[in-house]
């Protein structure tokens, strides 16, 4: 046997191998619609980073760090920190802001989402007129809140208000609404409700435009009433609605700030301040601006939204597993 045909199967053979190996992979371009993709997510992520990551940072650096005037210019503010929070926490106004933030964030909660759906399941009767009456409800959150709230503050003047007349009327003595510390923190309450009654008006109106008529219409045949027909199929069917329109009232009310401030200015002594007045009058309301404890301030109101926002997402996810 000559050398030649020996090395005949070895060559065969690393020709096999070399055929069975698998050719490289080419990376895949972009096609069209994956740049198109891009395209409209990248405006959206500029505006997040800009608008809200980057000044949430910022807030929580203000935060750790003991800013002055100088230093917030300059930049070289020394860290310390959660020497801010503790000094929050350990502040005479911690108490009462907590106490008038959640009696605010509840009252008003309560009393938007129960008058927004009585109005939306009254409309939702479709009768003469109930259009032009639902737009002119609109028109307490088309106003600028700069607005709204002066028209409060002047309604609710001790001297010279409508409330304060319309009780005379009745033989009622006037009531000092903005200036007392028993009423302050109740008249900010009633004109925030008034502001945000329209927002879960349309909401639950349009939730209740989901609900089929004809599950009324069986229930009607097997004689339940319009309360027994409210009970069992409105309110558990409007669940999900009723869930996202309490969680976005939540956040709008928790960081309400304009309307306590044009009424109020969280006062008297303190009466009707939240975390929200609360925090700008130690960045902002004094001539030696605490800009650490003011920003600890919003991000306790950060948090608590965050929480909320979680509780909300946990319990979505059990009902679409359920």
């Amino acid at each position: 046997m000559s050398p030649t045909t020996e090395a005949r199967p070895a060559v065969r053979h690393h020709s096999v191998a070399a055929d069975a190996a698998p050719p490289p992979r080419r990376r895949r371009r972009p096609t069209s619609q994956q740049w198109a993709a891009w395209g409209f997510l990248a405006p959206v992520t500029v505006y997040l980073a800009l608008f809200y990551a980057y000044p949430l940072y910022r807030n929580i650096d203000l935060s750790l760090r003991n800013y002055t005037v100088r230093s917030f210019v300059q930049g070289n503010a020394p860290f310390t920190g959660l020497k801010n929070y503790l000094t929050v926490f350990d502040d005479p106004t911690f108490a009462p802001a907590l106490l008038h933030t959640v009696v605010f964030t509840a009252v008003c909660l309560v009393f938007q989402y129960a008058i927004g759906l009585a109005l939306a399941v009254f409309f939702n009767q479709h009768f003469r007129l109930s259009a032009t009456l639902r737009a002119l409800f609109l028109v307490p959150w088309l106003l600028p809140l700069i607005v709204s709230a002066s028209t409060w503050s002047w309604m609710l003047n001790s001297d010279s208000g409508v409330v304060n007349a319309a009780l005379h009327a009745v033989g009622i003595g006037p009531v000092n609404w903005l200036t007392s510390p028993s009423w302050s923190l109740a008249s900010v309450i009633i004109a925030n409700i008034w502001i945000g009654v329209p927002f879960n008006l349309v909401v639950l109106y349009s939730g209740l435009q989901s609900i089929p008529a004809s599950l009324y219409e069986a229930a009607a045949l097997d004689g339940a009433n319009a309360w027994q027909r409210f009970w069992r199929i409105t309110f558990p069917l409007l669940r999900p609605v009723s869930a996202i329109t309490l969680l976005l009232g939540l956040v709008y009310t928790l960081k309400v700030f304009d309307i306590i401030w044009i009424m109020t200015k969280g006062g008297p002594a303190d009466s009707s301040t939240t975390f929200a007045t609360w925090s700008y009058q130690l960045g902002f309301g004094n001539l030696l601006p605490a800009f650490g404890p003011g920003a600890a301030v919003g991000n306790l109101l950060v948090v608590a939204a965050l929480m909320f926002g979680l509780v909300y997402v946990r319990a979505q996810r059990r009902q679409a597993s359920s």
